[in-house]
């Protein structure tokens, strides 16, 4: 199963957000596992590197921001990631090239705290805690 995770997701793990944490560890101990091959997007990277330098400081930033790419893949953002974006039916730009990044990698799931954002989206998007029943009834 190939999964694209939301920034939300990710800074839920980095920032240690309660109560949403934990299953964003669990999930991410879902591709260490290799149970799912994990992705984040391209600009997700630049978001969460900008957002943890201003919380852990740049030294943690860096540290996180390497475990974070030695686990996950990137899922590109090129010109045909962006135009599909603003072609897209999303109300915001930004889950418009998430969903794009997750058509172009093929991924399964888009995983993200905001489901309802990606409705219009063709990659099913589900929450941490619904991937983590999904992945059990598997």
């Amino acid at each position: 199963m190939i999964a694209l995770f939301d920034t939300d997701v990710v800074l839920d793990l980095f920032l240690d957000r309660q109560p949403f944490a934990e299953a964003a560890a669990l999930m991410f101990s879902k591709v260490e596992e290799g149970k799912i091959q994990g992705y984040v997007s391209a600009t997700t990277i630049t978001t969460i590197y900008y957002l943890a330098t201003k919380t852990i400081g740049v030294r943690k930033a860096k540290w996180a921001t390497r475990k974070l790419l030695s686990l996950l893949e990137v899922a590109s953002v090129d010109r045909a990631v962006l135009e599909g974006a603003l072609e897209g039916k999303f109300k915001d730009f930004e889950d418009g090239v998430i969903s794009e990044a997750a058509c172009h990698i093929k991924a399964n799931v888009i995983v993200t705290r905001n489901v309802r954002d990606f409705k219009t989206s063709p990659v099913p998007a589900h929450s941490p805690s619904e991937m983590l029943k999904i992945l059990k009834a598997v």
